[in-house]
């Protein structure tokens, strides 16, 4: 039996890519912020559920340490947790919300993870968008977990940016260990995303707007996201690279830059330095 965890599976997306995932016979890890959600999720489908909020890297490895004590084998490690917030809101680490939930979080889970995903073989498939072409122009590694100005777009598309350089840096250090990874943008979902409706994108999710876009179901959304699980890569997909639709798709500029993606990680690891060891994180 294959396992499959997936963050940000109380809702949308990963909801979606669990429920397929259980209905092929994987086993899932339902791993949400919201406990009453996320419990629900995991009891219709008979699998085990975490609550982590990752806001809070403590937390992030208290995850992990479960996670490593109920897996011993992981095929799938999907980071899909993330959000865009209204207001510039330092975590209790000290670090730009979106930064830490959307990529800093998943930074560490991966590396607290790592040695049980080469093991394992596994996959770990980033969800992004194309918000990082439009919004992730002003990327800099020295700013971006604690910028001196403020945007919740650039904000995002700088964690989304993340999400393809983590990729790419991934795939340098740990493809020819096992790891496979991939980035995915997942299309313009309807889901509870953007929930501030005064911003551009909250207008595109929550008003008449909406209607005059393609919007995809959460199932659609998934379906890269499934398709990637399920596929080899190598033969199906290639690893380190980005995918929309099922295509490989080539990314910014930006997200093409290996040098750009190894500062990152070595920022990365150095912000989440508290909760590694020596070797975690290093090449």
């Amino acid at each position: 039996m294959k396992t499959a965890l997936i963050t940000g599976a109380s809702d949308g997306i990963g909801e979606q890519a669990a429920r397929q995932l259980a209905g092929d016979g994987w086993r899932v890890a339902v791993i949400g912020r919201n406990p009453d959600k996320t419990r629900k999720v995991a009891q219709d489908l008979g699998a085990l559920y975490y609550i982590a909020d990752f806001s809070s890297l403590s937390q992030v490895a208290a995850l992990a340490h479960r996670l490593l004590n109920d897996f011993p084998r992981v095929d799938l490690l999907s980071l899909n947790a993330g959000g865009i917030f209204p207001k510039q809101a330092p975590t209790e680490d000290g670090f730009e919300l979106t930064f830490q939930v959307d990529h800093l979080a998943h930074f560490l889970l991966t590396n607290l993870l790592l040695p049980r995903l080469m093991e394992s073989r596994a996959k770990v498939v980033s969800t992004s968008s194309i918000a990082h072409k439009m919004l992730g122009f002003r990327f800099d590694v020295s700013d971006v977990a604690k910028p001196r100005r403020y945007s919740q777009h650039l904000a995002y598309g700088n964690a989304k940016l993340a999400n393809i350089l983590f990729t790419k840096e991934l795939h340098r250090r740990y493809g020819d260990r096992g790891i496979a990874s991939a980035a995915y943008h997942p299309g313009f979902v309807a889901t509870n995303f953007a929930n501030d409706k005064r911003s551009p994108m909250g207008l595109v999710y929550h008003t008449a707007l909406r209607k005059l876009m393609r919007m995809l179901s959460p199932e659609e959304g998934a379906d890269t996201l499934v398709w990637l699980a399920k596929t080899t890569p190598g033969q199906d997909w290639q690893s380190g690279q980005y995918y929309v639709k099922r295509k490989q798709v080539r990314p910014s500029k930006k997200a093409r830059d290996a040098d750009l993606a190894k500062a990152l990680w070595d920022r990365s690891q150095a912000l989440c330095a508290p909760y590694l060891t020596k070797t975690e994180g290093k090449e």
